[in-house]
């Protein structure tokens, strides 16, 4: 059986490869699990390319077809590692790294799109020097990102020596800072191939990766384009400008920006599978196999076939990471008694593993009106952070 090397591990994908009759070997670090019947290589540091290409060679793997990555982390790696192995996809290095750290990001992107001031933070950078250039209220987060883990708002002096205690301090390019962008948020998950864009749909958060790593309840849903025609067009434009100036090779990506007063104002982009959920809403509502799409240019096929069964929405899908309510105790029969689900999966065990952003069970729930599973999102999330209606 063919073998994908994947960086990192998420379960949806694995499935989507056992479909595809594709056999993985996964690159992982802790805290990741795959099952013990996958094959699979432990290192520390999924970002050191080094780490990775001796995992991999030590691993003796005769039939190896593609590499791809799960997440940011190995996106560097995975384009290092099709370069040494001769492997389909994107090669470039210098290409990834446009879309791995935030200050080249920014900095490489045309005059016309409107985005965050960003800069470094250097070794001893000053909350002065940084409140003085960027304003009074900054951003500080890793330069490669890392979604919204060990990303904070900055106020005062004590707020940013709170914000550097994750990082190392040893770094001039570890961290970024930005000027704070106050506004709603958007994100565009697509597949652009052949310096176009073939394929996107658009969400709005209820409840942002931000607001959940600081314990509220991440949550999203798919936007209604004839609701939205004109940010959809905005958003599509953006996407071609940034993605074009960006040199970004045949990708799925995930690309998020600011709704102001002004204009849509860039955040990042990753070429990379969306998180959380987003995949599955996707496919529920427009037909489209981002997973497939992802192996099948990994694969050097291209996407057109993977984007064959892609149809106009007759329901809109949006999905909420479930965590244990602030008072009380609730159970998966509580939530259903309450609400219409899709899909849900919700472990009440006092042991039940926690993921990202407080995660110990997932919901999926659909309606044809946009603004009709806003409401139920917004009255699930309420449900799960207070444990009642």
């Amino acid at each position: 059986m063919p073998t994908m090397i994947v960086i990192g591990y998420r379960g949806d994908l694995d499935q989507a490869l056992q479909r595809r009759g594709i056999d993985p070997h996964y690159i992982v670090q802790a805290p990741a699990s795959p099952p013990r019947s996958r094959r699979f290589t432990w290192v520390a540091d999924m970002e050191n390319a080094q780490e990775i290409f001796r995992a991999v060679l030590s691993a003796d793997i005769d039939d190896m077809v593609g590499v791809l990555s799960v997440h940011e982390m190995g996106v560097f790696g995975a384009t290092y590692l099709r370069q040494q192995l001769n492997l389909p996809g994107n090669a470039d290095s210098r290409t990834a790294l446009h879309f791995r750290d935030k200050y080249l990001q920014k900095s490489m992107l045309p005059p016309q799109v409107r985005r965050a001031r960003c800069r470094h933070v250097p070794v001893g950078t000053s909350f002065t020097e940084l409140a003085d250039d960027l304003g009074e209220v900054f951003v500080v987060k890793p330069a490669t990102g890392a979604g919204a883990l060990r990303t904070n708002i900055v106020r005062t002096p004590e707020e940013y020596a709170q914000a550097l205690t994750p990082f190392t301090g040893q770094s001039d390019v570890e961290i970024v800072a930005e000027s704070f962008v106050d506004a709603p948020e958007v994100y565009l998950d697509g597949v652009w191939e052949k310096g176009d864009l073939q394929w996107s749909s658009m969400s709005g958060y209820h409840t942002s990766p931000l607001r959940a790593v600081q314990g509220g309840v991440l949550s999203a849903y798919v936007l209604d384009r004839r609701r939205h025609s004109v940010l959809f067009d905005e958003m599509e434009t953006l996407a071609g400008q940034a993605l074009t100036s960006l040199n970004a090779p045949d990708c799925v990506f995930h690309m998020e920006a600011f709704t102001t007063e002004e204009g849509l104002t860039f955040g990042e982009c990753a070429i990379r599978l969306p998180g959380a959920l987003s995949p599955q809403v996707n496919q529920l509502t427009y037909g489209v196999d981002l997973f497939d799409v992802e192996i099948s240019l990994a694969l050097g096929e291209g996407a057109t076939r993977a984007l064959g069964d892609r149809r106009t929405p007759e329901r809109f899908h949006g999905y909420i990471l479930l965590r244990r309510p602030n008072g009380g105790d609730v159970t998966q029969s509580d939530f259903e008694r309450n609400f219409l689900f899709d899909e849900i999966v919700y472990d009440s065990s006092p042991d039940a593993p926690v993921g990202p952003y407080g995660r110990v069970g997932q919901a999926v729930v659909s309606d044809p009106d946009e603004l009709k599973l806003r409401k139920t999102i917004e009255d699930i999330v309420r449900f799960n952070e207070v444990g009642s209606t």
